[in-house]
């Protein structure tokens, strides 16, 4: 015990005789992140670093190489209906008329009717079939 006593003693007159500098400033935090005010060379830096450590994948569907190509046909089709809309609505004849009075297109969950009878304004009608929500477009006639 006279031992630990004296270690004390000499540790204490020594923090006594020999003056400690003590050296301090202000902690200054600057962030990392760009989103937070950070160098704006560190955003791709962590995004990869986030990518890599996301488990989360989206699912991915296959098409099959038929519905691909009804969906090409599709959009093909409903192309060339909204030329011939335009077509009807500026008063220029269209090159092969793919409505007559009324025309009815089903595609999918969608149903699409074309009134061309009144003389004013043509009328796009879009149903959901599932939801039965309907959805009606007029286009003042020009022509």
């Amino acid at each position: 015990m006279k031992k630990t006593n004296q270690l004390y003693i000499t540790f204490t007159t020594l923090f006594l005789i020999v003056p400690l500098s003590i050296n301090a400033s202000e902690l200054v935090y600057k962030p990392i992140n760009p989103s937070f005010g950070g160098n704006p060379i560190n955003g791709s830096y962590l995004l990869g670093k986030a990518n890599a450590q996301n488990k989360h994948k989206a699912p991915v569907a296959k098409k099959s190489y038929a519905e691909k190509f009804q969906e090409s046909l599709e959009r093909a089709y409903i192309s060339k209906m909204v030329r011939e809309i335009t077509d009807l609505a500026f008063g220029e004849e269209a090159d092969s008329s793919l409505f007559g009075e009324d025309s009815i297109f089903s595609s999918g969950d969608y149903e699409i009717l074309v009134l061309t009878s009144n003389p004013d304004a043509i009328t796009v009608q879009i149903t959901n079939t599932i939801t039965g929500e309907i959805t009606v477009i007029e286009i003042p006639r020009f022509g």
